[in-house]
């Protein structure tokens, strides 16, 4: 799978997503400090969903309907480096495909995924 990791994501998940077979870019390696929106637009150039903790973008998303390929927003303040990378390891194995063109929220103990509808 494609993803777009924004900087707010740590470089440890990355490493783990890539170890996992995933194509990753990291925004903190390419382009630290570029826009929320040109994040979606290189994510909508490339097919990928969007890993992020930045809330910013369920704006850009649901008020301001911008088109994006999927997006998860990581809620996972607190927890140490190693129990955010199980956390969502685990939820993109199991869910997978399931989170292109959705609107994803992982927190510790659930996994939230919603359409993203602009009918």
């Amino acid at each position: 799978m494609n993803f777009v990791a924004d900087e707010s994501i740590d470089q440890a998940i990355v490493a783990a997503l890539r170890k996992s077979g995933h194509n990753v870019q990291y925004v903190a390696e390419l382009a630290p400090g570029i826009s929320d929106s040109m994040i979606l637009d290189s994510a909508n150039k490339t097919s990928s969903v969007i890993i992020t903790a930045d809330k910013d973008f369920g704006d850009l998303v649901y008020r301001q309907k911008y088109l994006n390929p999927g997006i998860i927003l990581l809620r996972l303040a607190g927890l140490s480096r190693g129990q955010k990378v199980e956390i969502v390891i685990n939820a993109i194995t199991q869910y997978g495909d399931n989170l292109l063109g959705k609107f994803s929220v992982i927190s510790p103990s659930t996994m939230r995924i919603r359409n993203i509808n602009f009918h």
